[in-house]
Formats: structure tokens, sequence, C-alpha cells
């Protein structure tokens, strides 16, 4: 993997949040699925965490967003751990992995890259984390990404295009779309070919 992407471990991560703004607006959900390589230098899809995240003091939860996640941020059943700790076990978990596979940084994958890249670059610096394993500006964009190889920019449409089942009554599931995402990254660079220079 460190040969692939020149030492950088693709992570897929997907956010579900209170609004668009990530300095403002509540972080409720956090999902990252690993990207592996097989012996013949393909990728497939790897193991993947979700955390709930309780919104931080002072947070903004916008009833529209919450409308389209389906989140209820304040259900007495929902298993919601503060910011921080949510961030401590997916970053722990995330340098495994870059050492398990010889890398030095880890690099976010996400469809639509930049929004989830803001949002957890927000929580890093609000939470006072020194060691974030992501590189803090470089992303894959599987919108840009799926663009160029199916004309397709919508997740949905991209993996319709690509082959890959969609099931709309899972979406906004920080899991299921990275998962989804994670599929649609893989397939993208297997088409692309495995060949390392």
């Amino acid at each position: 993997m460190a040969r692939r992407f020149r030492g950088f471990l693709p992570v897929v991560v997907d956010v579900e949040c209170g609004g668009f703004n990530p300095n403002t607006d509540a972080l409720l959900e956090i999902a990252a699925v690993l990207v592996e390589i097989q012996g013949d230098g393909s990728l497939r899809t790897g193991e993947g965490w979700r955390y709930h995240v309780q919104p931080f003091p002072g947070a903004k939860v916008e009833a529209a967003s919450l409308a389209v996640n389906g989140i209820d941020p304040y259900h007495p059943l929902r298993p919601a751990i503060p910011e921080k700790d949510a961030l401590a076990r997916l970053f722990r978990d995330i340098r495994q992995a870059m050492k398990d596979n010889d890398c030095t940084r880890a690099v976010l994958v996400g469809h639509n890259a930049s929004f989830d890249l803001n949002f957890l670059n927000a929580a890093v610096t609000r939470c006072g984390i020194k060691r974030n394993p992501f590189h803090p500006f470089s992303s894959f964009d599987t919108a840009t990404l799926a663009g160029v190889v199916y004309g397709q920019t919508v997740l949905a449409k991209a993996l319709n295009a690509a082959g890959i089942a969609w099931d709309s009554n899972e979406a906004h599931s920080a899991l299921y779309d990275a998962q989804q995402t994670a599929e649609l990254f893989c397939k993208i660079c297997n088409r692309m070919g495995t060949e390392v220079r």
C-alpha cells in the first residue's frame, strides 16, 4: 500500500452533521472504512468503524439537516460519545493500519471529500488533538473521480453506473455511505490498473 499511494493510507470517511458549517454545526456521526491492497495490487474494502457523536457545547443543529440524516441527537438510546473520544478511538485504529501498511500518513477519501475533511479538521482543532493521522488538505474525492470515469457525480448515480448496489433506505448512515464510497473508490482504482511505477 505504501508504494501504491506514495506512503499514504487511503481511509474512506463519512460524516453526518447538524448543518454545513464545520466550525459551528455539530458533528453527529463519523465513520471510517479502510482500503486494503491484495497480492495482485488490486484494492478492496476493509474494516470499518462508526461512532455516534455528542454535539459539542454550543453546537448548532439545524432541523433541515436532521430531516435528511434522520438522526435525533438527543435520543436517550443513542450511544453517542464526546467528539474527542470518538476521534481518539478512530485515530488509534487508523494509526495501527498505517503501521501495518508501512504508511506515514492517512489520506481521506470521501464523496465530496472537502466537506468531510473540513468537519474532521474542525473537530480535531476543537478537541486540541495534536496528532491527526490525516493529511490536513490532501484527499481523494470520489465525486470527481466518478465524474471522470462514469460521468456521474451524485453518489447513488455513480454507484449505479459502476454496478454497485445502493439502498436509499440505508443512505445517510455514516458507515453505509463510507462503505459504498469505499467500494466505488476501489472499483475506480482497479479500473485504472494496478501498475506502480
